[in-house]
């Protein structure tokens, strides 16, 4: 599988960033320990960290400071899952329980603010002033996205535009600051700088767009979170927007109706009008878009194995079960 020749490829170097992930976790506070181990172990696919360093080899970058910068931004994805948990509500992440269904909201929130904080202070480390910038201002962004997110739900007006901002903010400037990050410290030209930056933009939204649709399709022991969470907590996803927009009265008032009252009651009929209406294959089809214009951005870099790699990259996005 492609993804398995990715990650061959960073092998080495995500053990070391599992190394510096281990070190910074350490605290003298016996809960913080538990909780952060408990969030970090949990598996997941580590593409950001990937990002980082995938772009730093692109470059030929011989240092160190990608392992750093690849913790730093695993660990605030890190911090803003333990959020997101809490705000959703959430009782089940990649198969497993959440923290705050183990160890309470306050401390699910209170340790995240712990990660977030300790991400910046290994980024201090390495002395970069435009990597500060990149990283702060995402940060920032994200926080952003998380607010948006929070408007739009129960709310059924929300259309394609203002769901795409949401995309961009809460999930693909992450995509777009790590990918971004490896170019930086590789001491590439803004102009590749900003390459490596459209290709992790584009490639997030496709990511999550993929992740819309899974909601909708997926097999709960692959995703690790139950079909139709997101049309409990009543967030207006694209597949939902395009029945909403596409589908006859009928199906969209099903849908309308499922995004204000945030129930999963109707969840049949909402999954039978997605699959009536051809919205996951429209879905589908955008993230599509979104996977080849982050294999342009990058199409006039040198060809290397780094670079193969984020191409097999944006293709997972599209192509996953999970």
């Amino acid at each position: 599988m492609p993804i398995e020749n990715v990650k061959s490829l960073i092998e080495p170097d995500m053990r070391a960033v599992d190394a510096v992930i281990r070190q910074h976790l350490h605290s003298d506070v016996a809960l913080v320990r538990q909780v952060a181990e408990y969030i970090i172990g949990g598996g997941g696919k580590r593409l950001r960290p990937s990002l980082v360093l995938l772009s730093a080899g692109v470059f030929g970058y011989a240092g160190t400071h990608h392992h750093d910068l690849a913790a730093v931004v695993e660990f605030i994805h890190t911090a803003s899952l333990l959020h997101d948990d809490v705000v959703d509500e959430s009782h089940l992440r990649r198969g497993n329980a959440t923290a705050n269904a183990v160890f309470g909201n306050a401390a699910s929130v209170l340790v995240g603010d712990f990660i977030y904080t300790r991400a910046f202070q290994i980024m201090v480390g390495v002395n970069e002033m435009r990597v500060m910038e990149v990283l702060a201002d995402a940060t920032n962004i994200v926080a952003e996205g998380e607010v948006l997110q929070l408007m739009n739900c129960h709310d059924p007006e929300v259309d394609e535009e203002r769901y795409l901002r949401v995309i961009r903010y809460k999930t693909a400037k992450l995509f777009e600051a790590s990918s971004r990050l490896g170019a930086i410290v590789a001491k590439t030209s803004r102009q590749d700088e900003d390459a490596m930056a459209e290709y992790g933009m584009r490639l997030g939204t496709a990511f999550q767009l993929i992740d819309d649709v899974l909601d909708y399709s997926g097999d709960q022991t692959e995703t690790g979170k139950n079909v139709g969470d997101d049309l409990a907590e009543g967030k207006p996803t694209l597949p939902l927007i395009y029945v909403m927009a596409h589908g006859n009265a009928g199906q969209a008032a099903v849908v309308r109706r499922a995004i204000e009252e945030g129930g999963v009651g109707e969840l049949e009929a909402v999954v039978r009008a997605i699959r009536e209406t051809g919205a996951l294959d429209y879905t589908r089809s955008q993230a599509k878009a979104e996977a080849e214009a982050a294999c342009a951005a990058i199409a006039h870099l040198p060809g290397s194995t780094y670079k193969d790699s984020l191409i097999e990259l944006a293709d997972f996005a599209v192509t996953r079960s999970h």
